[in-house]
């Protein structure tokens, strides 16, 4: 893998999905179980602040604790505008080849910068299929963006802390398919409502 790799098509892409949720969906189930839209949500707020820390390679502010489970009950107002622009700015923070370079932190987590930056760029993907696929909306993301996070998910060791078990796919299956059975979905979920 040789980064850096460019986040911005993927955040605009998810901002987009972001934009276009509605109240009454934020109670509405996603592919991941222990998720309603409205806690996605409040995770990506939270990882959208904290992967630009890493990308700076800030640690998090003294003080920081433990980050809480996601809970759409604390999403703050202004969320589909402070969220996609947050996104944006996660984008420019990776877009400077320094970022890439050497050692950084992920919450807590040393990691090399590398797989950091792709971590990130994965779950601004797979988490805006979760809500364009939770919400009926359309979802495109960037081909390349896609095939790198593919090929990255799939030299890591599996882990179970941070996904399920693989979803196996066709052999023609597109590559957004391979990368969200890659991290334990089913690519024919669709919402129960």
């Amino acid at each position: 893998m040789h980064a850096p790799v460019d986040f911005h098509h993927a955040a605009r892409d998810t901002g987009a999905v972001i934009a276009g949720i509605q109240d009454e969906q934020l109670s509405w189930p996603t592919p991941s179980p222990d998720y309603t839209v409205g806690d996605l949500l409040e995770h990506i707020d939270g990882l959208s602040l904290e992967f630009q820390l890493s990308a700076h390679k800030t640690a998090l502010p003294p003080g920081a604790g433990e980050v809480p489970e996601a809970d759409g009950r604390n999403l703050a107002e202004g969320w589909r505008e402070r969220i996609p622009n947050q996104l944006t700015a996660l984008a420019g923070a990776w877009a400077d080849p320094s970022a890439w370079d050497g050692e950084t932190v992920a919450g807590r987590v040393p990691l090399d910068a590398v797989e950091a930056g792709m971590f990130a760029l994965d779950e601004i993907i797979v988490h805006g299929w979760d809500l364009a696929r939770s919400t009926g909306q359309s979802y495109n993301p960037d081909l390349r963006a896609v095939q790198a996070c593919v090929e990255f998910l799939g030299e890591q060791p599996r882990n179970p802390d941070l996904f399920g078990p693989v979803v196996p796919v066709d052999d023609s299956a597109s590559p957004l398919d391979r990368l969200v059975g890659l991290t334990g979905r089913d690519p024919a979920w669709i919402p129960e409502i």
